[in-house]
């Protein structure tokens, strides 16, 4: 596949995009690794539910739950600061209180809450880093989960105190609960981005080992078929 002709804009998120997240602390899919599941998890007999985690760039964090059997949508977008700067050349400064975050639409019959946290926290992105991943640094890059019931919060809130408490990780884990807050989608050039370009250099180096990790690591939730933003609409 020929490299993307990005518009100017495009150029200025792929450049303060470029993060270095790897698995673990690598980029190698064979050293990601899967952590415990949530000892408390829902139990959830509704045909949908959404889920909001915020990890880094969010290019990667879409296309991985994209992937996830159950998952009836995954949209990038902000969350965390007001409607009006809810803007990517605002966001990427850092001030907004945003952070960039991916919306997850799911069918809790399929795959419960506290498996998608498993997802998240094992392949979707580092969750020691604070206020970066890699070397993106900024609060807008945060790992930050926005529950979106209060049940949600108390399986978030009890599944980091069982990581830290099994010390599955080298360092304490730095994401952060912030409550229910208003999602505003990305604008359309950032969706579905990892799938439509498959041979960019960012894409290719820091995104794609962690589909091969999902696959891995998680085959009974991994599907093939990625369900895409611009399909749903």
């Amino acid at each position: 596949m020929k490299m993307p002709t990005l518009r100017p804009v495009l150029l200025i998120a792929a450049i303060t995009c470029l993060t270095f997240v790897g698995l673990r602390g690598t980029s190698s899919a064979e050293e990601a690794y899967l952590i415990p599941a949530p000892v408390t998890d829902e139990a959830n007999t509704a045909t949908s539910a959404t889920a909001v985690f915020a990890g880094g760039c969010f290019w990667g964090v879409q296309g991985v739950f994209q992937h996830v059997t159950g998952v009836t949508n995954a949209v990038s977008g902000y969350v965390g600061g007001e409607a009006e700067t809810a803007v990517y050349e605002k966001v990427g400064r850092g001030w907004t209180g945003h952070a960039e975050a991916v919306k997850i639409t799911y069918d809790p019959r399929q795959i419960s809450y506290g498996a998608l946290l498993q997802i998240y926290f094992s392949v979707a992105h580092d969750p020691t880093q604070k206020d970066r991943q890699g070397p993106d640094v900024g609060p807008q890059y945060r790992s930050a989960i926005f529950p979106t019931s209060p049940e949600q919060e108390r399986i978030a809130a009890a599944y980091i105190a069982q990581l830290d408490q099994a010390k599955v990780f080298p360092k304490a884990i730095a994401t952060r609960l912030e409550g229910d807050k208003p999602f505003y989608a990305a604008e359309d050039y950032h969706q579905d981005f990892l799938t439509l370009n498959p041979s960019y250099p960012y894409i290719v180096f820091n995104d794609l080992p962690k589909i091969a990790a999902l696959k891995a690591i998680f085959p009974k939730e991994y599907r093939d078929e990625p369900v895409l933003v611009g399909a749903v609409r």
